[in-house]
């Protein structure tokens, strides 16, 4: 049975969202349009056809919201800021009213002895960028960087800690390699030149803040996962060898160890990224702290069809396998390969089709199992500093719309109202009990 007390008394406990999924407020204040306002006003890009313009509305909940995360008992809240709310073109004057949300947030996050932990980019690139061409183009990342900077100079020192991306993989392959997600596009060449570009700014944006002499730690949040043959062949051995180095190492190893893992790079053949003198210098530079978003492995099998994964522990709404021991697997993979900065879970947690008031038994035996699987890499010498449970809120799940529901907190989105889960609770009273 998992407990607290499995865990240092100084472990970080959180929940986290991000700015377009739950904020709303799409053009208020001045803000400017995001790609995936523009993604969302075409038809047929979302499954429900919805869209942000209100989401969760905490825009203007936030005091509400920022109550509800201090009831849980957490002591960090790990959120996203809206580029386009703060420099609604993404070049140009900075819009104040934008600023002054998120100091409105920050005070109240500090007022609640909440850490506030930000994410600068999670996926909402300023259309006006997209309109020159977007993170295709190469001063995306030098525009990013300039944000950054600023970020870290008005808020750096209030901030416990920065992460630059939300999971670049998903930026790049699901935004330009087969156009699931903004800005719709499908070209596997674009979105292995758009991965470089994202971790090129990335660099550039640490050295920006560094520059800045921020207080916070300042790092990177990638989604990663094991990628298992389904038989012992040497085809879906092979097959896993080659997801893992294009998703996982892909973006790791420019990281730590300023270089692209050769077989993925033998696998892109012509695909492969136009790489500047001096880029990856920029790159693999130290990071305070690694950030691992986990949901589930990769299941390979090279069977026409494939061999379905055996999900003995069941599937989330999502149609994601559950599978906890994976989590362990990975970060004792991760530590072996790479010399790792402290790590934090940063994402973690399960869809399920749940109702206000509806029992909430999977989403607790998630949670559960997954700290489990933490617990047991931690004791093997990993050095995870905190988890981050996904999500605070259910919210906008991108192309599905609101027909998936990851919160521990339930909104009613035709009256706003928050009411929290069962899994609320038990995350609640599961943090409390620490000795």
């Amino acid at each position: 049975m998992i407990r607290t007390s499995h865990f240092p008394a100084d472990f970080t406990w959180g929940v986290a969202t991000s700015a377009f999924q739950i904020e709303g407020a799409s053009n208020a204040d001045g803000k400017g349009p995001s790609i995936w306002d523009t993604f969302c006003a075409a038809p047929d890009n979302i499954k429900d056809g919805s869209d942000g313009s209100v989401a969760c509305d905490h825009y203007h909940r936030y005091r509400e919201d920022v109550a509800l995360i201090a009831d849980l008992g957490v002591n960090a809240y790990r959120f996203s800021m809206a580029w386009s709310r703060v420099q609604p073109d993404g070049k140009g004057a900075w819009n104040e009213a934008g600023f002054d949300f998120y100091d409105r947030l920050l005070n109240e996050l500090a007022a609640r002895g909440i850490k506030a932990h930000l994410t600068l980019y999670h996926w909402d690139l300023p259309q006006g960028l997209q309109d020159d061409g977007g993170w295709l183009n190469r001063d995306t990342a030098h525009r990013f960087a300039a944000y950054a900077g600023e970020v870290a100079r008005r808020f750096g020192n209030r901030l416990e800690a920065i992460a630059t991306h939300n999971e670049p993989w998903c930026t790049a392959n699901l935004g330009y390699g087969n156009a699931q997600f903004a800005p719709g596009v499908a070209d596997a060449k674009q979105a292995i030149q758009v991965s470089h570009h994202l971790l090129l700014s990335h660099g550039l944006a640490m050295t920006a803040m560094r520059a800045q002499n921020t207080s916070a730690k300042l790092g990177i949040v990638l989604n990663q996962w094991t990628a298992d043959p389904a038989t012992s062949s040497q085809a879906d051995r092979d097959m896993a060898e080659l997801e893992y180095a294009r998703s996982v190492q892909w973006f790791m190893d420019p990281i730590f160890k300023g270089r692209y893992p050769a077989l993925a790079l033998r696998a892109h053949g012509a695909n492969a990224p136009v790489v500047h003198d001096g880029d990856f210098d920029v790159i693999c530079q130290p990071i305070d702290f690694l950030g691992c978003n986990y949901y589930f492995r990769s299941w390979c099998s090279a069977a026409v069809p494939p061999l379905p994964a055996p999900g003995k522990q069941g599937f989330t709404d999502m149609g994601w396998e559950i599978y906890p021991q994976g989590l362990t697997e990975l970060l004792l993979k991760l530590k072996e390969e790479y010399a790792l900065p402290p790590v934090y879970i940063t994402e973690n947690g399960m869809a399920n089709p749940d109702e206000a008031g509806a029992p909430d038994a999977e989403r607790i035996a998630f949670v559960r199992s997954h700290l489990e699987a933490l617990r047991d890499a931690m004791q093997q010498g990993v050095d995870v500093r905190g988890y981050f449970l996904w999500s605070l809120l259910d919210n906008f799940e991108w192309n599905s719309g609101y027909a998936k529901r990851f919160g521990i907190v339930h909104v009613d989105y035709a009256t706003q109202q928050r009411t929290p889960k069962d899994s609320a609770i038990w995350y609640r009273d599961f943090i409390a009990s620490h000795p």
